[in-house]
Formats: C-alpha cells, structure tokens, sequence
C-alpha cells in the first residue's frame, strides 16, 4: 500500500519514516540505506568535525543513493559552539533542501535555511516549543515524548498524550518521535494525527549502521527498563543505556555538594561515547538510547526492516478499519 501523507508528498519519500540525525551514528552508509529503502536518511552534521567535512559526507552519501535524503544539525550548549552558520551554509550550498534541526535557539539557523527554500523538520519535547518553532517558519514538528533517547526535555509527557495534544492544537503537520519501531507503531501515530514517524534507537540496530556489532547485540538483549535519566540537576535531561559509566554519573549528581558540572563532565565525555560504537565495549562510556530497546530483538537491513514496517502498518490498519465494518452489520 503506498502511503500518501503530507510528509511522503513534501520530501519525496515511499514510507513515512525518517531516521533521526544521531551523533556518531549518522554517517553516509546509514542515511543512504533507509533512502534505498524508501524512507529518509539523515546525516548529522557535528558528527563531522568540521563544515568541509560535512561537504564530503554530502557528496559521498550521493554516491550511494538517487532518493532524498536530509541532514541534521543540533544546537546544543558547548563551552565551544561550532559554527553552526558554517554547517547551514555547506547544506545550502550542496543543494540539501531538507534538514531536520534540534536544539537550543535555532532560530538565526533556520532563517539562513528557510530563506534558501529548505525544508526544516524541527525536533520538540514540548507543545510551547512547537508553537516556537512555528513562528519560525518551520515546516514540519518532530514531536519528540519522553520515551526518546537523549535530549528528553524537562516536562516529561509521553507520546500519548503530546501526540494527541499536537493534534488538537499545532496548525502545522507533524510526525511522531520517540518509542516507535515497528509498523503497529507508524500505524498508531498516524491514528493519533502524525504525518509519519522518527526512529533512532530502532536504526541503530539495523546491519547497516556503523556501529560495533556488540552494541547491536546489547540493544536486542536490552529491556525497556535498561535506560536512565540523567543531568536532571542541570535541567539538561538525557536518557542513555543503563551501564557502569551511567550509574556513576547518577551517583554523582545525586551525592555531589557543590553542584558543579565539572563532576560530571568526565563520565559524561562524547570522546567516550563515540569510542562505544568503535571498540564495542558497552561499558567504555555513556551512550544514548530509548525505552524502545525493549521492543527491538533483531539486527536486519534497513531495506527489510523499513519493508516489514510499511507491511506491519498496511496490516494493523486493515484489521482495525474492518472492526468498523462488522460492527455495522451488527
């Protein structure tokens, strides 16, 4: 069943997936494989250590895929900000026209993207931040609940209830992020008013994404309880994978009297977390995830598993429409 959503019409795309910009992860090899397989892959910029960088990475997913694809740029509190001007920049100059943006203050980036006639999907944790992000101009919301991995926000309303409250109250279309990774999953976003869907986690255990196959491993053995919150303290809160190094980082935050970062900012190191997904030791340092980990228990393509998504969702909303119909006849 082709799907016919906002979201598939305004990007060009068969199913209405997007793989979400993830740090470390977000490289040409994955994006371009969820485009083969008709959804959106998605680069992230900062996983690039500089914007020329960026430029390579651009050119080389072309290499390996003809479909759309987008980028993502996040705006995070840094004692060094990169240059995001400089990353808008080589998105607009290499003829990027979508881009998924997140983060603290986006507005001077999303102007600069806009006013070059890209799209611009923006990440939200909130209803007020997505009321924001549309005086912007943005032109999709990525409703982001409290299921998500990473950047959970600090209100703490699950997917349930944020959908259906975008639903009734944001005039722009919007897709649903965090907790999803199956097509019951896409099936029931679109029931709640979404557009389509946003998965992390769920891609990152596809055979596709360069990351240590150990760390695959761990995510289908992993429940859903096997994440934690932390950075709670400094309203900062992210959720990763539950392991040695995050339960330290807890017990400092919890124990810590001055109250100072600086405790923190070891356990904490990206340096660390990138090393994870290289050397495979799921203990070496923090890393994200959502509380979708319980509901993944393979490692498949990205073709079989954006396959079996589109199949899972034409099925549930087949079965459901025909409740409907015999309780007409009744």
């Amino acid at each position: 069943m082709p799907f016919n959503t906002e979201l598939t019409r305004r990007l060009g795309i068969k199913i209405p997936v997007v793989q979400g910009g993830m740090q470390h992860v977000g490289y040409a090899e994955l994006a371009a494989a969820v485009s083969n397989a008709g959804g959106l892959g998605i680069l992230t910029a900062l996983t690039q250590p500089t914007p020329e960088d960026l430029r390579k990475e651009i050119r080389r997913c072309r290499t390996m895929t003809k479909n759309p694809f987008g980028v993502n740029i996040t705006l995070l509190p840094a004692l060094a900000p990169p240059d995001y001007g400089a990353y808008a920049q080589i998105v607009i100059d290499e003829g990027i026209n979508i881009v998924e943006t997140a983060g603290n203050s986006p507005g001077p980036v999303i102007s600069k993207l806009k006013a070059a006639g890209v799209i611009i999907l923006h990440k939200c944790t909130t209803i007020r931040h997505a009321q924001s992000a549309i005086k912007l101009g943005v032109d999709f919301l990525s409703i982001d609940g409290f299921e998500c991995a990473g950047h959970v926000g600090e209100s703490d309303i699950t997917n349930f209830i944020l959908l259906s409250r975008a639903r009734q109250s944001l005039k722009v279309p919007f897709i649903a992020s965090g907790g999803f990774a199956d097509g019951q999953g896409l099936a029931a976003a679109l029931c709640l008013g979404a557009e389509g869907i946003n998965m992390g986690t769920r891609f990152m255990c596809t055979v596709e994404a360069p990351i240590h196959d150990n760390i695959k491993q761990t995510i289908v053995k992993a429940q859903e309880t096997d994440t934690a919150l932390v950075m709670r303290r400094w309203t900062n809160t992210t959720r990763l994978y539950r392991n040695k190094v995050t339960d330290e980082a807890i017990k400092v935050e919890k124990e810590s009297k001055s109250g100072k970062f600086d405790e923190m900012a070891p356990l904490m190191s990206g340096k660390r977390g990138r090393e994870v997904f290289i050397n495979g030791d799921p203990d070496y340092g923090v890393w994200t995830a959502g509380q979708v980990i319980g509901l993944i228990h393979d490692v498949p393509t990205c073709h079989e598993l954006v396959t079996r998504i589109e199949k899972e969702a034409e099925e549930t909303l087949t079965s459901k429409l025909k409740l409907t119909s015999l309780e007409s006849k009744l």
